[in-house]
């Protein structure tokens, strides 16, 4: 009788040790899900910053940006007008 509760023992030991590990497993991968959604998050926020920054930078400065136009330094010519005939 004794071998038998020693048998009992040793597979509730087993079950134990498997449902520990497979515990451990699952925490394990819960935190590397927890790392991964942080670490893509991060990409994704530099992503669109640097999508924002080369918008700014092309219309700003790039081809995309706005000629100005030429300021004119001179006076323009005074045109005044010819009085129209009265009949």
């Amino acid at each position: 009788m004794a071998q038998g509760k020693t048998k009992t023992q040793r597979i509730e030991r087993e079950r134990a040790q498997r449902y520990t590990a497979r515990t451990r497993m699952h925490e394990a991968h819960a935190a590397r899900n927890r790392r991964d959604n942080v670490i893509v998050s991060i990409a994704g926020a530099v992503v669109v910053v640097a999508a924002i920054a080369a918008q700014f930078a092309y219309f700003g400065v790039g081809p995309g940006s706005v000629e100005p136009a030429p300021a004119t330094t001179e006076e323009a010519p005074l045109v005044t007008p010819t009085p129209l005939p009265v009949e």
